[in-house]
């Protein structure tokens, strides 16, 4: 089986920008205007028809199986409003998500996004991911590690402001993709410098930090390859050696990358710099680049067939990155 472990649903009927617009609406009037869930009016056939000529017919295509869903990541938006807004939105997304993953059970599977604010304990978020695990059967989360859009005000990473989370997702055994949203800041384009400087920052802040002592079994998925991380890791290497500690010991028990590397100099630099357990193969299509490479003919974002272009792992290796790393990493997925 060819397991994506990276997947938004990017292509969600028009009612669910429609709700997110009314909410943004009722903000502009009050900040902290209060917001009640309600009732979002999509129906099955809706569903159907943005998956079937969307994501499903580019796994077929593709010739993957089944892909870790979870909602749109720049439409995550935790910088909007307040704690209500980003809770009722949450909810829709994620109630969104269950239905896609019920219509196609065999092709998608759900993982979570968190009603996160910045500055605000996460005690809403403690309890999303026990309403959407342990009643709706998700079998992961996205975390994302600025919920200021651009502006990081919350704390590190590391810190004990994130451990309510922690502890819950080590009760739970699920994973976590760390994955930022939308910028907000002029500085940083969205989907090419915040989330790539986002992944490699949010590395360095669980490399510096004693958080697998206190929580050993705990797994994050850095995507996008890892930002700069690969590519840098004799730096890392460099810099943990000279501050006394060894970088692979330190985090390749608890931190893994993905493939949403679109080129296959890239790939081949991933597989060749990180252990082959620490890989899951993912895509993240529909997702940020949706076009063709002239050099090739091929979608960038077909990123199977740069797995299968690899010279160097064998066919054991290749499954590993397939599948075999992504049952490890998703304990509650049972495919």
């Amino acid at each position: 089986m060819i397991i994506d472990c990276h997947g938004h649903y990017t292509t969600a009927p028009s009612e669910l920008g429609d709700y997110r617009d009314q909410q943004k609406a009722e903000l502009k009037n009050d900040p902290m205007f209060q917001t009640t869930k309600g009732i979002l009016n999509i129906t099955d056939d809706q569903i159907r028809d943005s998956i079937k000529n969307n994501q499903l017919k580019l796994q077929q295509e593709r010739g993957t199986d089944l892909t870790i869903f979870s909602p749109r990541a720049s439409w995550m938006g935790h910088h909007v409003g307040n704690e209500s807004t980003s809770v009722a939105w949450t909810e829709h997304c994620n109630d969104l998500i269950r239905r896609v993953c019920d219509l196609f059970p065999e092709n998608f599977a759900p993982v979570a996004q968190l009603p996160q604010s910045a500055n605000v304990k996460p005690d809403a978020v403690v309890r999303e991911l026990e309403r959407t695990v342990n009643e709706m059967g998700f079998i992961g989360c996205n975390l994302n590690p600025d919920p200021s859009g651009g502006y990081w005000k919350d704390k590190p990473l590391h810190d004990k402001f994130w451990y309510p989370i922690y502890e819950k997702m080590s009760e739970l055994n699920i994973p976590a993709m760390i994955h930022v949203s939308g910028s907000c800041h002029e500085c940083f384009h969205t989907t090419s410098s915040y989330y790539l400087s986002a992944d490699t920052t949010a590395f360095v802040h669980l490399m510096m930090s004693d958080l697998f002592k206190d929580f050993p079994d705990l797994k994050f998925i850095i995507p996008h390859g890892g930002g700069a991380v690969p590519y840098h890791w004799g730096r890392f290497r460099g810099i943990a050696q000279d501050q006394g500690f060894d970088l692979e010991e330190k985090v390749l028990n608890n931190i893994y990358f993905d493939t949403c590397v679109y080129h296959q100099e890239g790939i081949d630099l991933l597989l060749d710099v990180i252990p082959t357990k620490n890989v899951l193969f993912a895509s993240e299509m529909i997702g940020a680049v949706r076009g063709i490479d002239p050099r090739t003919g091929h979608y960038f974002d077909d990123t199977k067939r740069y797995i299968d272009g690899n010279t160097k792992l064998n066919a054991a290796e290749k499954k590993m990155v397939f599948e075999d790393n992504a049952r490890a990493v998703f304990p509650r997925l049972k495919v």
